[in-house]
């Protein structure tokens, strides 16, 4: 969404602070469904959140309080923006490979990682993501997934998505409010996309219902890839 509402002629941080509101919506459908299926793994959304929500906040702090003007940060949204979506293309190219050496890792070992390094390893995941979903509104999604498919290898994948999701609405929803905050989310343009995504989104899943998935993904993470390139590099 953000690339697209650059390309549509939006300042970056009118793209990022409004698509950070959107998802936060948006993503809460899906959060119920897993909610009623029993499909979300608590503890680590709480872990991701522990370290996600307070890194979200403090950007946004840092970003108050040493810059005068959205224009003046726009530089550092745009180049977070690409670098992201560089890493989602990638996770979307490497993800069944990387399913399979996990599933060849877990009927070698017992012990993948310890709990411990888990644990530790989801809270700095979180901040990370707090910062960089900040800065771009990209990494909720896919990245997180994919670092949950490798901490915990046996985590089915309804499982990882739903902890996925869970995590993904706070995230976006502290960091849009904080854009608010900073004057960054249109409005007008957030009640439009939410409008304009219902009927795209009916029509969006029963064209994707008849898209092999090996014909679909690399479509996507080649455009995902030139678009990140773009504001990452130039």
């Amino acid at each position: 969404m953000t690339p697209l509402l650059l390309l549509f002629g939006f300042p970056p941080h009118i793209a990022v602070g409004t698509d950070l509101m959107y998802a936060s919506i948006t993503k809460s459908g899906g959060v119920l469904a897993h909610y009623k299926q029993q499909t979300i793994r608590w503890r680590l959304m709480g872990l991701m959140a522990a370290g996600s929500l307070p890194a979200a906040g403090i950007t946004v702090f840092l970003l108050h309080t040493y810059f005068d003007e959205p224009e003046t940060y726009s530089h550092l949204l745009t180049t977070s923006l690409g670098f992201m979506l560089i890493m989602t293309s990638a996770v979307i190219l490497f993800k069944s490979r990387l399913r399979q050496n996990i599933a060849q890792d877990i009927v070698q070992t017992q012990d993948f990682i310890t709990t411990k390094k888990q644990d530790v390893l989801t809270f700095l995941m979180g901040v990370s993501l707090g910062v960089l979903v900040t800065l771009s509104s990209v990494g909720a999604g896919a990245i997180a997934a994919a670092v949950l498919m490798i901490l915990y290898p046996k985590l089915t994948s309804v499982k990882i998505v739903g902890t996925d999701l869970a995590h993904a609405v706070p995230l976006t929803l502290i960091a849009g409010v904080g854009h608010i905050f900073l004057g960054n989310v249109d409005f007008l343009l957030l009640g439009s996309l939410l409008i304009g995504s219902l009927p795209a989104i009916m029509v969006g899943t029963k064209l994707g219902a008849n898209i092999p998935d090996k014909v679909l993904h690399p479509i996507l993470a080649s455009v995902l890839m030139l678009i990140g390139a773009k504001y990452a590099f130039f």
